[in-house]
């Protein structure tokens, strides 16, 4: 009876391995950062606090990030009307790859009324790797452009990453792998140093851009344990072939 305990084993040894492999992955990360900006306007210096989201969506060799402002910043004396207020930032790479990633947004699509916050749209950009390994994307410069002046809002309080990813050089084999989800689709461009929208080619708009983040690693990482359990079945079915072809 003890060639039937041998395959039980290996089968328990295969399944363990395969969590093993599930628990100890390293998983990309996306976390809300809160940003204090400091606001230079033409009227004086203003400030506000503002959590920051950043997120990502590979497009083929590079990814597309999405800079979202969960609260206003800085405020104008008069009211801006619709479509005067252009948005733009830039994000701070570090880790495996620097520089910095240019994103912008859309006119405001509603009046702001005087004295008010200035709710910034959504500001969107793509970043092409010139490193490999992990790299994180925090927070930098806001600049806003209305009625023939420019506010520039600076982060006081040196925020922590709002995004680190995993990713390879383009024109590697693989692209790397993201975390967040899906981001606009209006690009700017970047990698490595400023660029300005639209500086990269970007996928057409009928090509569907793959999803990201740590629900891939754990996709990827099933069919890794999948494998070795089939591995370790495959064992078991000829330690039993040979033991009853002993018997």
């Amino acid at each position: 009876m003890s060639y039937q305990k041998q395959p039980a084993a290996l089968v328990v040894t295969a399944a363990l391995a395969g969590s093993a492999l599930l628990l100890t992955a390293p998983a990309a990360r996306a976390e809300v950062q809160d940003v204090d900006y400091q606001c230079r306007t033409p009227i004086g210096n203003k400030g506000a606090v503002s959590p920051i989201d950043i997120k990502s969506t590979r497009s083929g060799a590079g990814h597309k990030l999405t800079m979202s402002f969960q609260k206003g910043v800085s405020s104008s004396p008069v009211e801006l009307g619709k479509g005067a207020m252009k948005p733009s930032a830039v994000i701070e790479l570090g880790g495996a790859d620097k520089g910095t990633v240019t994103v912008s947004g859309p006119p405001n699509a509603e009046p702001v009324p005087a004295n008010t916050p200035i709710k910034i749209s959504t500001l969107t950009g793509t970043y092409t790797p010139e490193k490999s390994g992990k790299v994180t994307f925090t927070a930098g410069v806001l600049t806003i452009k209305a009625l023939g002046t420019t506010t520039t809002c600076t982060p006081a309080n040196d925020p922590k990453p709002s995004l680190t990813l995993d990713v390879r050089k383009a024109g590697g084999s693989d692209a790397g792998s993201g975390s967040g989800s899906d981001a606009g689709s209006a690009p700017g461009a970047g990698s490595g140093s400023d660029a300005s929208d639209g500086a990269r080619d970007t996928p057409s708009g009928d090509e569907e851009l793959p999803r990201t983040g740590p629900a891939d690693s754990t996709l990827a990482l099933g069919t890794l344990g999948g494998t070795v359990l089939l591995v370790g079945a495959a064992g078991v079915l000829w330690l039993t072939r040979r033991n009853r072809a002993g018997g």
